[in-house]
Protein backbone atom coordinates (compact mmCIF):
# COMPACT_ATOMS: atom_id res chain seq x y z
CA UNK A 1 0.00 0.00 0.00
CA UNK A 2 3.11 2.41 0.32
CA UNK A 3 3.01 4.96 2.60
CA UNK A 4 0.19 7.44 3.95
CA UNK A 5 -0.14 10.30 1.92
CA UNK A 6 1.19 12.99 3.58
CA UNK A 7 -1.63 16.57 3.56
CA UNK A 8 -0.81 19.42 1.35
CA UNK A 9 -0.57 22.30 4.14
CA UNK A 10 -2.43 25.07 2.47
CA UNK A 11 -2.61 28.62 2.98
CA UNK A 12 -5.18 30.71 1.40
CA UNK A 13 -4.57 34.13 -0.18
CA UNK A 14 -7.92 36.01 -0.91
CA UNK A 15 -10.96 34.98 1.07
CA UNK A 16 -13.93 36.95 -0.90
CA UNK A 17 -17.34 35.41 -2.18
CA UNK A 18 -15.40 32.44 -4.17
CA UNK A 19 -13.55 31.02 -1.12
CA UNK A 20 -16.19 29.70 0.44
CA UNK A 21 -16.65 27.21 -2.16
CA UNK A 22 -13.03 25.87 -1.12
CA UNK A 23 -13.39 26.36 2.35
CA UNK A 24 -16.42 24.02 2.12
CA UNK A 25 -14.22 21.12 -0.31
CA UNK A 26 -10.95 21.82 1.77
CA UNK A 27 -12.54 20.82 4.73
CA UNK A 28 -13.48 17.44 3.63
CA UNK A 29 -10.38 16.09 1.51
CA UNK A 30 -7.92 13.94 3.78
CA UNK A 31 -5.00 15.20 1.46
CA UNK A 32 -5.11 18.59 2.11
CA UNK A 33 -4.73 20.36 5.19
CA UNK A 34 -5.64 24.68 5.70
CA UNK A 35 -3.34 25.99 8.05
CA UNK A 36 -3.25 29.79 6.75
CA UNK A 37 -5.74 33.22 5.44
CA UNK A 38 -5.28 36.15 4.71
CA UNK A 39 -6.67 39.15 2.41
CA UNK A 40 -6.49 42.70 2.13
CA UNK A 41 -9.85 42.64 4.73
CA UNK A 42 -8.47 41.32 7.84
CA UNK A 43 -11.83 40.84 8.86
CA UNK A 44 -12.65 38.26 5.96
CA UNK A 45 -9.31 36.50 6.85
CA UNK A 46 -10.56 36.23 10.60
CA UNK A 47 -14.17 34.90 9.32
CA UNK A 48 -12.89 32.47 6.87
CA UNK A 49 -10.31 31.20 9.56
CA UNK A 50 -12.90 30.56 12.74
CA UNK A 51 -14.71 27.71 10.50
CA UNK A 52 -12.05 25.78 11.64
CA UNK A 53 -12.36 26.45 15.38
CA UNK A 54 -8.49 27.81 16.04
CA UNK A 55 -6.52 25.58 13.90
CA UNK A 56 -5.92 28.01 10.99
CA UNK A 57 -3.78 30.85 11.34
CA UNK A 58 -4.77 34.46 10.01
CA UNK A 59 -1.38 35.72 8.67
CA UNK A 60 -1.24 39.43 8.25
CA UNK A 61 -0.35 39.78 4.55
CA UNK A 62 1.18 37.28 1.52
CA UNK A 63 4.53 38.30 2.57
CA UNK A 64 3.64 36.79 5.47
CA UNK A 65 1.97 33.84 4.61
CA UNK A 66 3.98 32.47 1.94
CA UNK A 67 7.08 32.67 4.63
CA UNK A 68 4.98 29.80 6.53
CA UNK A 69 6.81 26.55 7.27
CA UNK A 70 3.46 25.11 7.72
CA UNK A 71 2.44 26.05 4.24
CA UNK A 72 3.49 24.09 1.58
CA UNK A 73 0.87 25.40 -1.40
CA UNK A 74 -0.83 28.67 -1.75
CA UNK A 75 -4.72 28.61 -2.64
CA UNK A 76 -4.99 31.72 -4.67
CA UNK A 77 -7.89 33.28 -4.71
CA UNK A 78 -7.64 37.22 -5.51
CA UNK A 79 -9.25 39.10 -8.25
CA UNK A 80 -7.58 38.06 -12.13
CA UNK A 81 -5.18 40.97 -12.08
CA UNK A 82 -3.73 40.03 -9.13
CA UNK A 83 -3.33 36.50 -10.11
CA UNK A 84 0.26 36.16 -11.73
CA UNK A 85 1.73 38.42 -8.96
CA UNK A 86 0.73 36.45 -5.71
CA UNK A 87 1.96 33.39 -7.92
CA UNK A 88 5.15 34.87 -8.40
CA UNK A 89 5.36 35.88 -4.58
CA UNK A 90 4.39 32.28 -4.00
CA UNK A 91 6.74 30.60 -6.11
CA UNK A 92 9.62 32.53 -4.95
CA UNK A 93 9.45 31.38 -1.33
CA UNK A 94 9.47 27.87 -2.23
CA UNK A 95 5.55 27.13 -2.28
CA UNK A 96 3.36 25.28 -5.22
CA UNK A 97 0.22 27.41 -6.17
CA UNK A 98 -2.86 26.99 -7.45
CA UNK A 99 -5.49 29.60 -8.41
CA UNK A 100 -7.85 30.58 -9.57
CA UNK A 101 -8.90 31.70 -13.53
CA UNK A 102 -7.52 33.11 -15.66
CA UNK A 103 -3.63 32.06 -15.07
CA UNK A 104 -2.71 35.49 -15.49
CA UNK A 105 -3.89 38.43 -16.89
CA UNK A 106 -1.44 38.74 -20.24
CA UNK A 107 0.97 35.87 -21.97
CA UNK A 108 4.13 37.53 -20.57
CA UNK A 109 2.67 37.82 -16.96
CA UNK A 110 1.77 33.58 -17.79
CA UNK A 111 4.95 32.81 -19.19
CA UNK A 112 7.08 34.46 -15.74
CA UNK A 113 4.55 32.10 -13.81
CA UNK A 114 5.67 29.23 -15.65
CA UNK A 115 9.09 29.53 -15.84
CA UNK A 116 9.23 30.54 -12.21
CA UNK A 117 7.80 27.06 -11.58
CA UNK A 118 10.27 24.82 -13.61
CA UNK A 119 13.29 26.77 -12.11
CA UNK A 120 12.45 25.80 -8.59
CA UNK A 121 11.02 22.54 -9.51
CA UNK A 122 7.74 23.64 -8.18
CA UNK A 123 3.97 22.94 -9.34
CA UNK A 124 1.10 24.99 -10.41
CA UNK A 125 -2.13 24.28 -10.82
CA UNK A 126 -4.71 26.91 -12.24
CA UNK A 127 -9.07 26.43 -12.05
CA UNK A 128 -11.02 25.42 -13.40
CA UNK A 129 -11.29 22.11 -11.84
CA UNK A 130 -14.82 21.51 -12.44
CA UNK A 131 -13.52 19.54 -15.76
CA UNK A 132 -12.52 16.67 -13.07
CA UNK A 133 -16.03 15.89 -12.38
CA UNK A 134 -18.27 13.28 -13.40
CA UNK A 135 -19.75 15.23 -16.19
CA UNK A 136 -16.87 16.43 -18.54
CA UNK A 137 -15.06 13.27 -17.68
CA UNK A 138 -17.81 10.76 -18.55
CA UNK A 139 -18.35 12.64 -21.66
CA UNK A 140 -14.39 12.36 -22.44
CA UNK A 141 -14.55 8.84 -22.01
CA UNK A 142 -17.57 8.44 -24.10
CA UNK A 143 -15.11 10.67 -26.62
CA UNK A 144 -12.07 8.41 -26.16
CA UNK A 145 -14.04 5.22 -26.48
CA UNK A 146 -15.51 5.85 -29.41
CA UNK A 147 -19.06 6.25 -29.17
CA UNK A 148 -19.57 9.11 -31.09
CA UNK A 149 -17.12 7.61 -33.87
CA UNK A 150 -14.49 10.37 -35.26
CA UNK A 151 -15.19 13.94 -33.82
CA UNK A 152 -15.79 16.16 -36.47
CA UNK A 153 -17.63 19.73 -34.10
CA UNK A 154 -18.45 21.01 -31.13
CA UNK A 155 -20.13 23.98 -30.01
CA UNK A 156 -20.32 26.16 -26.40
CA UNK A 157 -22.14 28.40 -25.58
CA UNK A 158 -21.89 30.92 -22.52
CA UNK A 159 -24.94 33.38 -22.94
CA UNK A 160 -26.20 35.47 -19.90
CA UNK A 161 -27.40 39.42 -19.36
CA UNK A 162 -24.17 40.60 -17.16
CA UNK A 163 -22.69 39.61 -13.98
CA UNK A 164 -24.11 42.90 -12.37
CA UNK A 165 -27.73 41.75 -11.86
CA UNK A 166 -26.56 40.05 -8.99
CA UNK A 167 -22.74 40.75 -8.30
CA UNK A 168 -22.26 43.64 -5.40
CA UNK A 169 -18.88 45.10 -6.89
CA UNK A 170 -19.28 43.93 -10.66
CA UNK A 171 -16.57 46.35 -12.05
CA UNK A 172 -13.76 43.92 -12.44
CA UNK A 173 -15.70 42.15 -14.68
CA UNK A 174 -15.90 44.86 -17.59
CA UNK A 175 -12.17 46.08 -16.87
CA UNK A 176 -9.14 45.15 -19.14
CA UNK A 177 -9.09 41.25 -18.31
CA UNK A 178 -12.68 40.76 -17.67
CA UNK A 179 -15.51 39.91 -20.14
CA UNK A 180 -17.27 36.95 -20.91
CA UNK A 181 -14.16 34.93 -22.38
CA UNK A 182 -11.74 35.71 -20.35
CA UNK A 183 -14.25 35.34 -17.28
CA UNK A 184 -16.55 32.11 -18.17
CA UNK A 185 -14.06 31.16 -21.44
CA UNK A 186 -11.85 29.26 -19.01
CA UNK A 187 -14.60 26.89 -18.00
CA UNK A 188 -15.65 25.82 -21.15
CA UNK A 189 -11.93 25.53 -23.43
CA UNK A 190 -10.55 23.70 -20.53
CA UNK A 191 -13.90 21.15 -21.45
CA UNK A 192 -13.10 21.22 -25.00
CA UNK A 193 -9.28 20.38 -24.49
CA UNK A 194 -10.03 17.65 -22.43
CA UNK A 195 -12.66 16.06 -24.92
CA UNK A 196 -10.32 17.28 -28.47
CA UNK A 197 -7.28 18.10 -27.82
CA UNK A 198 -5.30 21.73 -27.83
CA UNK A 199 -6.51 24.78 -30.01
CA UNK A 200 -4.22 25.45 -33.41
CA UNK A 201 -6.08 28.42 -35.04
CA UNK A 202 -9.14 30.40 -33.92
CA UNK A 203 -10.89 33.62 -35.75
CA UNK A 204 -13.28 35.61 -34.38
CA UNK A 205 -15.87 38.70 -34.00
CA UNK A 206 -16.84 41.03 -30.47
CA UNK A 207 -18.80 43.48 -29.81
CA UNK A 208 -19.97 45.50 -27.03
CA UNK A 209 -24.15 46.68 -26.34
CA UNK A 210 -23.36 49.32 -24.03
CA UNK A 211 -20.59 51.68 -22.98
CA UNK A 212 -21.91 52.00 -19.29
CA UNK A 213 -23.86 49.26 -16.90
CA UNK A 214 -25.36 49.43 -13.85
CA UNK A 215 -25.38 47.36 -10.16
CA UNK A 216 -28.71 45.76 -9.55
CA UNK A 217 -28.19 44.07 -6.51
CA UNK A 218 -26.21 44.89 -2.53
CA UNK A 219 -25.30 47.90 -1.00
CA UNK A 220 -24.46 49.71 -4.61
CA UNK A 221 -27.76 48.73 -6.28
CA UNK A 222 -28.26 51.94 -8.90
CA UNK A 223 -24.70 52.85 -9.24
CA UNK A 224 -23.49 53.34 -12.97
CA UNK A 225 -19.87 52.14 -14.09
CA UNK A 226 -18.21 51.86 -17.26
CA UNK A 227 -17.92 48.86 -19.53
CA UNK A 228 -14.60 48.88 -20.89
CA UNK A 229 -14.24 45.54 -22.82
CA UNK A 230 -16.20 43.45 -25.11
CA UNK A 231 -19.09 42.02 -23.73
CA UNK A 232 -19.92 39.33 -26.69
CA UNK A 233 -17.47 37.37 -28.34
CA UNK A 234 -17.76 34.51 -31.23
CA UNK A 235 -15.54 32.31 -32.37
CA UNK A 236 -14.46 29.62 -34.42
CA UNK A 237 -11.74 26.78 -33.13
CA UNK A 238 -9.67 24.93 -34.95
CA UNK A 239 -8.74 21.96 -32.36
CA UNK A 240 -5.14 19.89 -33.39
CA UNK A 241 -6.70 17.14 -34.73
CA UNK A 242 -9.14 18.82 -37.39
CA UNK A 243 -12.35 18.94 -35.27
CA UNK A 244 -14.29 22.43 -35.13
CA UNK A 245 -16.10 24.27 -32.13
CA UNK A 246 -17.74 27.19 -32.57
CA UNK A 247 -17.92 29.40 -29.57
CA UNK A 248 -20.53 32.19 -27.88
CA UNK A 249 -19.62 33.75 -25.12
CA UNK A 250 -22.03 36.57 -23.97
CA UNK A 251 -22.91 39.26 -21.29
CA UNK A 252 -25.59 40.68 -23.77
CA UNK A 253 -28.29 38.02 -23.95
CA UNK A 254 -31.20 38.51 -22.34
CA UNK A 255 -32.16 34.99 -22.60
CA UNK A 256 -31.72 31.81 -25.00
CA UNK A 257 -32.10 27.87 -25.27
CA UNK A 258 -29.11 26.94 -26.20
CA UNK A 259 -27.18 23.85 -24.84
CA UNK A 260 -24.00 24.19 -23.02
CA UNK A 261 -21.50 22.03 -24.92
CA UNK A 262 -22.17 19.41 -27.81
CA UNK A 263 -19.73 17.19 -29.66
CA UNK A 264 -20.88 15.73 -32.55
CA UNK A 265 -19.00 12.52 -34.57
CA UNK A 266 -19.26 10.65 -37.81
CA UNK A 267 -21.37 8.31 -35.74
CA UNK A 268 -23.40 10.10 -32.94
CA UNK A 269 -23.61 13.61 -31.07
CA UNK A 270 -23.26 13.89 -27.44
CA UNK A 271 -24.61 16.71 -24.90
CA UNK A 272 -22.27 17.53 -22.51
CA UNK A 273 -23.21 19.52 -19.29
CA UNK A 274 -22.38 22.96 -17.84
CA UNK A 275 -18.58 22.80 -17.26
CA UNK A 276 -19.16 25.38 -14.28
CA UNK A 277 -20.54 22.38 -12.77
CA UNK A 278 -19.17 18.96 -11.82
CA UNK A 279 -21.57 16.75 -12.82
CA UNK A 280 -24.66 16.96 -14.75
CA UNK A 281 -26.71 14.23 -17.40
CA UNK A 282 -24.18 13.05 -19.99
CA UNK A 283 -26.67 12.26 -23.24
CA UNK A 284 -25.35 10.20 -26.39
CA UNK A 285 -27.70 10.25 -29.91
CA UNK A 286 -26.95 7.75 -32.10
CA UNK A 287 -29.51 8.77 -34.72
CA UNK A 288 -32.81 7.55 -32.33
CA UNK A 289 -33.04 9.30 -29.51
CA UNK A 290 -31.26 10.87 -26.48
CA UNK A 291 -29.97 8.50 -24.30
CA UNK A 292 -28.08 9.28 -20.67
CA UNK A 293 -25.05 7.79 -20.15
CA UNK A 294 -24.22 6.97 -16.40
CA UNK A 295 -21.20 8.15 -14.69
CA UNK A 296 -18.14 6.59 -15.90
CA UNK A 297 -15.59 8.87 -15.06
CA UNK A 298 -14.48 11.48 -12.75
CA UNK A 299 -14.17 12.29 -9.31
CA UNK A 300 -17.73 11.68 -7.83
CA UNK A 301 -19.32 14.57 -5.48
CA UNK A 302 -16.71 17.09 -6.05
CA UNK A 303 -16.32 20.90 -5.08
CA UNK A 304 -13.75 23.49 -6.09
CA UNK A 305 -10.72 22.47 -4.90
CA UNK A 306 -10.66 18.93 -5.51
CA UNK A 307 -7.81 19.85 -7.89
CA UNK A 308 -5.88 20.53 -4.75
CA UNK A 309 -6.39 17.00 -3.60
CA UNK A 310 -5.12 15.84 -7.43
CA UNK A 311 -2.31 18.18 -6.73
CA UNK A 312 -1.30 16.38 -3.47
CA UNK A 313 -1.72 13.12 -5.05
CA UNK A 314 0.19 13.97 -8.07
CA UNK A 315 3.20 15.16 -5.74
CA UNK A 316 2.98 12.07 -3.72
CA UNK A 317 3.21 9.99 -7.42
CA UNK A 318 5.78 11.74 -9.27
CA UNK A 319 2.98 11.81 -11.95
CA UNK A 320 1.93 15.53 -13.94
CA UNK A 321 -1.23 16.93 -12.05
CA UNK A 322 -4.09 17.54 -14.05
CA UNK A 323 -5.81 20.85 -13.67
CA UNK A 324 -1.93 22.46 -15.07
CA UNK A 325 -0.66 25.84 -15.78
CA UNK A 326 0.44 24.60 -18.81
CA UNK A 327 -3.49 24.16 -19.77
CA UNK A 328 -4.41 26.97 -18.56
CA UNK A 329 -1.73 29.03 -20.12
CA UNK A 330 -2.70 27.22 -23.47
CA UNK A 331 -6.53 28.71 -22.62
CA UNK A 332 -5.15 31.83 -21.73
CA UNK A 333 -3.36 31.82 -25.03
CA UNK A 334 -6.77 30.75 -27.10
CA UNK A 335 -8.67 33.62 -25.67
CA UNK A 336 -6.54 36.11 -26.21
CA UNK A 337 -5.55 35.30 -29.32
CA UNK A 338 -9.84 34.97 -30.31
CA UNK A 339 -9.84 38.60 -29.11
CA UNK A 340 -6.87 39.79 -31.18
CA UNK A 341 -8.50 37.85 -33.99
CA UNK A 342 -11.79 39.72 -33.58
CA UNK A 343 -9.98 42.89 -33.54
CA UNK A 344 -7.76 42.27 -36.36
CA UNK A 345 -10.85 40.62 -38.65
CA UNK A 346 -8.61 37.08 -39.43
CA UNK A 347 -7.64 33.79 -38.34
CA UNK A 348 -4.74 33.48 -36.03
CA UNK A 349 -2.76 30.78 -35.24
CA UNK A 350 -2.34 29.61 -31.81
CA UNK A 351 1.26 29.42 -31.09
CA UNK A 352 0.67 27.92 -27.67
CA UNK A 353 0.13 24.53 -26.92
CA UNK A 354 -0.55 21.35 -24.22
CA UNK A 355 -0.49 17.83 -23.47
CA UNK A 356 -4.29 16.38 -23.13
CA UNK A 357 -4.38 16.02 -19.41
CA UNK A 358 -5.05 12.30 -18.03
CA UNK A 359 -8.15 10.90 -17.68
CA UNK A 360 -9.66 10.81 -14.53
CA UNK A 361 -10.69 7.15 -14.27
CA UNK A 362 -13.48 5.48 -12.23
Amino acid sequence: MGEPLKPLRVGVVGAGRISGAYLATLTRLTSVELTAVTDLDRGRAEAAAARYEGQVAVADSVTDLVAREDVDAVLNLTIPAAHAGVALQALRAGKHVYGEKPLAANREEADAVLAAARERGLRVGCAPDTVLGTGTQTARKAVDDGLIGRPVAATAFMTGAGHEKWHPDPEFYYRPGGGPLLDMGPYYLSALVHLLGPVVKVTGASSRSRTERTIGSGPRAGHSFPVEVDTHITGTLEHAEGALSTLIMSFDVRAARLPRIEVHGTEASLSVPDPNNFDGAVELNRGDGWETLPASAGYPDAGRGAALADLSEALSAGRPHRASAELAAHVLDVMLTLMDAAEQGRALPVTSTCERPAPVAR
